[in-house]
């Protein structure tokens, strides 16, 4: 096995890749040119620039869907920020923090010691009162004059782990500097976000907003096209392979990101099958990858009651072969729970269960009237057929059933 495994890596070491520079095609890549989107640089760079000048911007906002080019145009724009204030001696600094990976945004704490760790400040994991870390933070902050844009990516994450308390503080922090100055920019999936926050917090933000609307198909095309330039030798696309990536993404509400995901992954299925080109069938096999990994690694975070109730799902689904009714599975779900030593749930908490399960898209959970019997959820499946087995299969390995 060891010659063959061996065999196999030398082999693939000397095998012609479809690949010219991969890394075009990775999340981290920022392109010299950020297209369809001059509209929201210019805005961003009007509200951002006073920054260079050692003058307080306002604080920003940018709101849009998923893979609409919000985080790569900040990104873009920032690194032209820090390479005039180089090139001119000028004091700015960009803190860039994605609130949804990062585990230092769970608590106010461990934001505060993140940014005040930017700063040089050695600040325990815990152990502190807030307040201090506050103060440590400020007096790193403040030790010299400079200008401070502070980028928090989805920060409505943030809000919903630690309250909007911290973004009172964060706009407040100027009031206690004498050299430096902080802005804050917010960048967030969730339009709405905002007008859940205490009226007190937003009045204190006094925000700009700039929205990235969806890429149709034709601009994610052209950025395809600009991405597979780089990212791939000559002629290793089959026509129409653009095309195709870009009318998947443009039916989900035109996410870029999602399309450059899909077409580097059908490269990796085509080079795995020794395949000279890229074509339309390593497209769709990438797309049911794609959407398969994507259900699958929700069900497998889901709490094992959730688990437990998507599992009477599909085999209710599997036995009637159409949609059901919430009543018709909790039998079936009592039993599941009996298998694996859970206690059952009310009927009334599994409806909202089956809630949460069809907003992360893998059943649809339609509400009906039955009139004088009141209300009821009609169930049916919503993830690919291909990607059941799978999903049942990993719910019998994480609750024991196999």
């Amino acid at each position: 096995m060891e010659k063959e495994l061996s065999d196999f890596f030398q082999g693939f070491l000397e095998k012609e890749s479809l690949f010219s520079d991969k890394g075009a095609l990775q999340a981290f890549f920022i392109p010299e040119t950020i297209k369809h989107r001059d509209d929201q640089k210019k805005k961003i760079a009007d509200i951002l620039a006073p920054s260079i000048k050692l003058e307080k911007p306002s604080n920003l906002f940018i709101y849009g869907k998923t893979g609409s080019g919000k985080t790569l145009t900040v990104k873009h724009l920032a690194s032209q920020l820090l390479q005039i204030s180089e090139e001119n001696n000028i004091p700015l600094k960009v803190i860039y923090i994605n609130c949804k990976l990062k585990k230092a945004t769970d608590t106010e704490y461990r934001l505060i010691a993140q940014l005040a760790r930017e700063f040089d400040k050695a600040i325990p994991s815990t152990g502190l009162p807030t307040d201090e870390v506050y103060k440590a933070f400020f007096g790193a902050l403040d030790e010299k004059k400079q200008m401070v844009l502070l980028v928090l990516d989805e920060i409505d994450h943030l809000i919903k782990k630690t309250g909007d308390e911290i973004l009172y503080n964060l706009t407040r922090i100027n009031e206690e500097l004498k050299n430096a100055q902080i802005s804050l920019v917010g960048i967030s999936n969730d339009l709405l976000f905002i007008d859940s926050v205490d009226p007190r917090v937003k009045s204190s933000l006094s925000e700009e907003e700039v929205v990235f609307p969806p890429y149709n198909a034709l601009q994610i095309q052209d950025i395809l096209k600009q991405r597979a330039k780089l990212a791939f030798k000559q002629d290793a696309l089959e026509e129409g392979v653009i095309e195709k990536c870009a009318a998947y993404s443009a039916r989900e509400h035109g996410d870029a990101r999602r399309a450059i995901d899909l077409l580097r992954v059908a490269a990796e299925i085509a080079e795995r099958e020794c395949a000279k080109k890229i074509t339309m069938t390593h497209i769709d096999k990438s797309e049911e990858k794609i959407e398969r990994d994507r259900v699958a690694d929700i069900v497998l975070v889901q709490p094992k009651q959730s688990q437990a109730v998507l599992y009477a799902i599909l085999i209710s689904c599997q036995k009637r072969n159409n949609s059901l009714f919430t009543g018709e599975i909790y039998d079936t779900y009592k039993t599941v729970c009996c298998k694996v030593g859970l206690i059952p749930l009310t009927q009334r908490r599994i409806s909202d269960i089956i809630a949460e399960l069809d907003m992360f898209g893998i059943i649809n959970a339609k509400v009906i009237s039955k009139g004088r019997y009141g209300r009821t959820r009609e169930i049916s499946l919503a993830a690919p057929q291909a990607s059941i087995h799978g999903i049942k299969k990993a719910i019998e390995e994480g609750l024991a059933l196999s």
